[in-house]
């Protein structure tokens, strides 16, 4: 049997490379739009409308806020130049990594119906 820790990093790595956290195989997202479902292997990416809030709130919406914050009133006020610069680079690198983020937040998800099942769901068999 796996271990739970190594089902947990294999998910979390799957979701970082933008793909299917239960086979690995499907694609999360064509450019910038999420797929509803991976046809092969059946996982429904997100069973419910805002079941990925928390995740995507709690791990990516209040980190980037903390940075911005940090960046505008800790360096922005001190060293204008330096400040600005930072700040355009955090948000190119926050724009570009975007997707990658958001497959976490799927990822975790998808644990989370993996690790507290409901009967209800349409959660694919293991691969």
């Amino acid at each position: 049997m796996t271990s739970t820790r190594s089902i947990s990093a294999t998910a979390l790595g799957r979701g970082l490379r933008k793909r299917c956290p239960h086979c690995g195989e499907g694609q999360l997202f064509s450019a910038w739009k999420q797929f509803e479902r991976y046809a092969m292997c059946g996982l429904v990416y997100t069973r419910n409308p805002g079941d990925t809030w928390a995740f995507t709130v709690v791990g990516d919406r209040l980190p980037i806020g903390a940075i911005i914050i940090l960046i505008y009133f800790g360096i922005l006020r001190s060293h204008p130049v330096l400040g600005t610069i930072m700040m355009a680079v955090a948000v190119a690198v926050l724009v570009w990594t975007a997707p990658n983020r958001w497959g976490v937040g799927i990822a975790l998800h998808y644990l989370s119906r993996v690790y507290w099942p409901d009967p209800a769901d349409p959660l694919a068999p293991a691969p």
